[in-house]
């Protein structure tokens, strides 16, 4: 990729319009910015992930486009361009997403790259956003921090992503659903350990929580109080201390072949010591195995 330089609010645009990436509310309508609803005003056409969601946003503040794009995972492959071409024309184009900053999590970045291919301004107009809202609020440290975003479906898979984090010294971000957190924090104690979290659950709203503790006092709590309503949650890193006790390990000096060898010699099935290799070395199962193949 070559030097590009964007000068936003300076025309040099050729008669192209511009992509603007618009903050909507996380929950509480309030949490509009002066700023979002005078963009949503001035651009020509609004592109959004549910347009039903977002015509509920818009008729809230006398918002009245002249054209509602539907933008999504499902047909960006398709729309992308042609949103693309429209700016080209000289539209300036509004990305909005359901709830707060668009491109996170969400397939506007897809947008926004090919708009950056195009030589096409990408003006961000900030506002709420979920992550950092809790992180603010976890009474975690927050000097340094990882957004993981939503992680994979499958247990293994998850388990594979919270590994490769497993020496993170920053705070760890993860959005989930009611229906999974339960599984998720499960997951993070099996592979992360006990560590202090944060549970931030309808941020902005009236029934707005944080639920502070290590993982296993979280998951008592979530028996007691079955999960409802869209989760961040965030989790502690790893200290300094730990990572240096790790990388000074009594294994440091093996080589992996040696180091699952060292458990096989304990009495561990294979699988076994290749996840216990895995664990100590702070890594996924998968990069043992395909380090012995």
């Amino acid at each position: 990729m070559s030097l590009t330089r964007q000068s936003s609010f300076q025309d040099h645009s050729g008669g192209k319009g511009s992509l603007y990436l618009v903050a909507t509310p996380i929950g509480n309508l309030e949490d509009m910015t002066f700023r979002a609803v005078r963009t949503l005003k001035e651009c020509d056409i609004i592109a959004a992930e549910d347009t039903r969601q977002t015509r509920k946003l818009l008729t809230h503040f006398e918002i009245s486009p002249q054209m509602l794009f539907s933008y999504h995972e499902h047909n960006k492959a398709a729309s992308g361009p042609e949103l693309i071409r429209y700016i080209i024309e000289g539209k300036n184009l509004a990305l909005v997403s359901d709830a707060g900053l668009p491109a996170i999590s969400d397939p506007g970045a897809d947008l926004v790259k090919l708009a950056v291919e195009e030589g096409i301004n990408v003006i961000p107009i900030p506002g709420a956003n979920a992550a950092l809202s809790s992180l603010i609020a976890s009474g975690l440290p927050t000097d340094r921090f990882t957004f993981i975003g939503f992680l994979p479906r499958e247990r293994k898979d998850i388990e594979e992503t919270l590994h490769s984090f497993n020496s993170a010294q920053g705070t760890l971000l993860l959005y989930e659903s009611p229906h999974r957190v339960v599984k998720t924090l499960t997951a993070i104690q099996n592979v992360l350990g006990n560590r202090k979290v944060a549970l931030a659950r309808e941020l902005t709203k009236r029934y707005e929580e944080f639920v502070r503790g290590d993982v296993q006092e979280c998951l008592d709590y979530l028996q007691e109080h079955p999960p409802q309503g869209e989760y961040c949650l965030v989790v502690e890193g790893t200290s300094l201390t730990e990572e240096r006790e790790r990388l000074s390990a009594w294994w440091q000096d093996l080589t992996i072949e040696e180091h699952v060898a060292h458990y096989e010699a304990e009495g561990m099935p294979r699988k076994e010591a290749m996840k216990k290799t895995a664990g100590d070395r702070g890594v996924s199962k998968r990069d043992i195995y395909n380090a012995l193949i």
